[in-house]
């Protein structure tokens, strides 16, 4: 039943991104012609059809090109970009396990950058790869203080382990076996 009620938040939050897209697409003599924007579409899921997500040539603060902006649960529209955005797409999208962003990017420590989803957390590093923090193990990292706490930012995304599941962090080691969690610190 939880899978369900995420694929519908999921898929109500796509409904709603398509319709800011079309919304968005209108003749506004207003907004000035000269910003780069392109309507491209996305494949979320191969078994679903494509839904419009629009993306903008403009470099965001960090130097990455590719972006979209996807409406929140509050339905306020939120930039995903970068490699943040790439990492999204690849788990799946809106209607993926991460489901709609709950707030715009922010600083991380030590120049890294993250943004927080429903069903997890995507942390990039300043000179390193992003990666996914979501369930009990999000759960136990962010009650150690996420990134600024002990265990520092993940290093790597969450693997399977005999009995459970295991995510490495630049400070340690969060594993969740038989439905037990266990913080190694370094």
């Amino acid at each position: 039943m939880h899978h369900f009620a995420r694929r519908t938040a999921g898929f109500i939050a796509l409904i709603a991104a398509a319709g800011f897209v079309v919304a968005g697409c209108g003749d506004d003599k207003d907004k000035d012609s000269s910003a780069a924007s392109i309507t491209n579409p996305v494949t979320l899921n191969p078994l679903s059809t494509s839904v419009a997500a629009t993306h903008t040539g403009e470099a965001t603060p960090h130097g990455a090109a590719e972006e979209t902006k996807l409406p929140t649960q509050g339905g306020e529209p939120v930039t995903v970009s970068g490699d943040i955005y790439e990492k999204y797409v690849a788990s799946g999208g809106p209607t993926g396990p991460l489901g709609a962003p709950l707030e715009a990017e922010a600083d991380g420590p030590d120049d890294g950058e993250f943004q927080d989803f429903v069903g997890g957390t995507i942390y990039k590093p300043k000179d390193g790869e992003p990666h996914i923090v979501w369930g009990e193990i999000r759960a136990a990292w962010k009650a150690d203080g996420g990134a600024n706490g002990n265990l520092g930012h993940p290093i790597s995304d969450e693997k399977n382990i005999p009995g459970g599941k295991q995510s490495d962090f630049s400070g340690g080691t969060i594993t969740w076996v038989d439905g037990n969690i266990t913080v190694t610190p370094k």
